[in-house]
């Protein structure tokens, strides 16, 4: 294992090599929230209605969530490189296929491979920051992560809801999928595993000069032995209940919900609804930055900065869907949309709960655990929003009415309830293993 104090952490090549990395995260993020704003272009391109709109991102998210503990297990074996590599050939294929789909079963199809793609990014990218940064600087280049990726959520609301309806379905998502060619080079010429690796490596195969001992074949574990170890562990239990609880409000309005609800429900212009869901995205860039610092010098406020988080952004939904009348006043939906920006750095902290918890050669594997939580909280959200539109709305999207947004919106309760109640059922006992562990490091 290599020391903290080892200069080839935390210098150029490192933030190089992670900046490569996140540069495919980034893509990830345009091609997963490209439906976000195309919600009502896909349900008019393949005459669907609410809950099979919704099929699209449950499905994508579904897949997503599903990949994370084989994702975790593959990057802990193989390395972050080939696994960026699989997932941008995933990602390339998926978003074209849904270019030029003009039905709904292909173009369902294409999404569960563009979700399995983008299942690959996101730990590969931690993992590059667990190997080329120092542990204490894990929380910060976490949530650095998360920020930079926001990114493409901006991409996504800024740009391509504006190209899509200049230069049509097929142009603009083939466009956004070749340009995973693209950044596949950039993976293949340039990126490195650890600081370790040998100057040069092919996709196929690769020399480390000290290669780390629990990649010897002989001492691996079993894959389910794996699993277990990190599942054992309260904090990365907690960590998913923590993902799962905070990430899904933003995730289920910016992936597909926010701008039908904005247009629809609150009678908002395309344009101004656009930045609104911008405004998401440029809020979590600054919480983020905050988060991520609060985390590494402040590891106690881990638990009241997520509790703060859930109740906050619970509370303002609560006032939203109470708002007498029926649309509720700008001010309110600014308010509203700026703390939602909160939720995706807050879920990020859940991974600092598994990674004090977890050595590093199964950090994938409990990342992976973690990651899985607030997609699957999403794919709920996005599931209970939909059945009520539909149930409400049999007419379909043309239909919608600011009443049935509102009942359908009070669906974000029944996960947010769940998670609460796991989070402080777990908090004692991972704070109990997490003295232990440290008590045991001072001792040795």
């Amino acid at each position: 294992m290599r020391s903290a104090a080892d200069p080839r952490l935390g210098g150029r090549a490192a933030w190089c090599a992670w900046g490569i990395g996140v540069t495919v995260y980034v893509l990830a993020v345009v091609h997963r929230t490209s439906l976000g704003v195309a919600g009502l272009d896909a349900a008019a391109r393949f005459g669907i209605g609410a809950s099979a709109l919704s099929t699209f991102s449950i499905l994508q998210v579904l897949v997503y969530a599903g990949m994370q503990i084989p994702v975790g297990l593959l990057v802990d074996r193989l390395g972050p490189r080939r696994v960026l590599c699989t997932g941008l050939v995933l990602l390339t294929l998926g978003q074209l296929g849904f270019a030029f789909s003009t039905s709904f079963t292909p173009a369902l199809v294409s999404r569960a491979v563009l979700g399995c793609g983008d299942a690959m990014t996101f730990v590969s990218v931690l993992r590059l920051g667990a190997r080329w940064f120092p542990a204490r600087r894990n929380p910060f280049i976490a949530q650095l992560t998360g920020l930079v990726g926001t990114l493409g959520n901006l991409v996504s609301t800024m740009v391509l809801s504006q190209v899509l309806h200049s230069a049509g379905w097929t142009a603009t998502f083939a466009t956004t999928g070749l340009l995973g060619l693209a950044v596949l080079a950039l993976v293949l010429l340039f990126l490195r595993d650890t600081p370790d690796s040998a100057a040069r490596e092919t996709l196929f195969g690769r020399e480390p000069v000290t290669a780390p001992a629990h990649l010897a074949g002989g001492d691996r574990p079993s894959l389910r032995a794996q699993i277990s170890a990190a599942w054992e562990q309260p904090g990365t239990r907690l960590g998913l209940w923590v993902h799962f609880t905070t990430a899904f409000p933003a995730s289920a309005f910016l992936l597909l919900w926010g701008m039908p609800f904005l247009m629809d429900g609150q009678g908002l212009s395309r344009g101004l609804a656009g930045s609104l869901l911008s405004l998401i995205i440029v809020s979590n860039m600054g919480f983020a930055l905050l988060v991520g610092q609060l985390v590494s010098r402040r590891p106690g406020v881990r638990v009241p900065l997520v509790l703060i988080v859930v109740l906050g952004t619970g509370a303002l939904w609560g006032v939203v869907l109470c708002w007498p009348g029926t649309h509720v006043p700008m001010w309110l939906l600014l308010v509203l949309t700026a703390a939602m920006g909160s939720n995706g750095p807050a879920s990020l902290v859940g991974l600092d709960f598994a990674r004090t918890v977890n050595p590093p050669e199964r950090l994938g594997t409990a990342s992976g655990i973690v990651n899985m939580g607030g997609f699957i909280a999403t794919v709920l959200a996005l599931f209970g929003i939909g059945l009520v539109l539909d149930l409400l709305t049999p007419g379909g999207g043309a239909d919608y009415t600011p009443h049935a947004f509102r009942l359908a919106f009070c669906t974000l309760y029944l996960p947010m309830a769940l998670g609460l109640s796991q989070i402080l059922r777990l908090r004692p006992k991972a704070a109990r293993r997490e003295a232990e562990l440290r008590a045991l490091r001072a001792a040795a």
